[in-house]
């Protein structure tokens, strides 16, 4: 799933200004934060904490992972924590039934950041790719 997949389409006939997507400004952020996340999802791994790496991209307050950047001390829109496929799973975000489905759709960790996106309408996995192809 991409980033534009989650942003909410506008109702037909309302206007297009104030309402923006607060996934606009987590594709800013993550420019930014994308050389840092993806420093951590390699630390992970070769430590073999995980072979799974999941990033929570959030704005309020949330009860998984490591914080690695804060968006108050980087005076940015988004905090960005650092878990792992196994958290998720503990912490039954990810059903245990469920978990071969997710390792299906689970892109390579090297090319992709997966990024548990949280907002107030509830959360979602996207997958952002480490270099923008343009």
């Amino acid at each position: 799933m991409d980033l534009e997949e989650l942003m909410p389409q506008q109702p037909e006939g309302q206007k297009n200004e104030e309402k923006k997507s607060p996934l606009i400004s987590l594709e800013k952020d993550l420019e930014l934060y994308t050389e840092s996340i993806k420093e951590v999802a390699v630390e992970i791994m070769v430590e073999g904490i995980s072979a799974h790496p999941i990033f929570v991209a959030h704005q309020h307050t949330v009860s998984i992972g490591e914080m690695i950047l804060n968006r108050e001390e980087l005076n940015t829109d988004w905090t960005i924590q650092a878990s792992t496929l196994e958290e998720f799973v503990q912490k039954g975000i990810i059903h245990p039934d469920r978990k071969e489905l997710f390792l299906k759709s689970y892109k390579k960790p090297e090319d992709y950041m997966c990024l548990f996106v949280v907002v107030p309408q509830g959360a979602n996995f996207v997958y952002y790719p480490y270099q923008k192809r343009h």
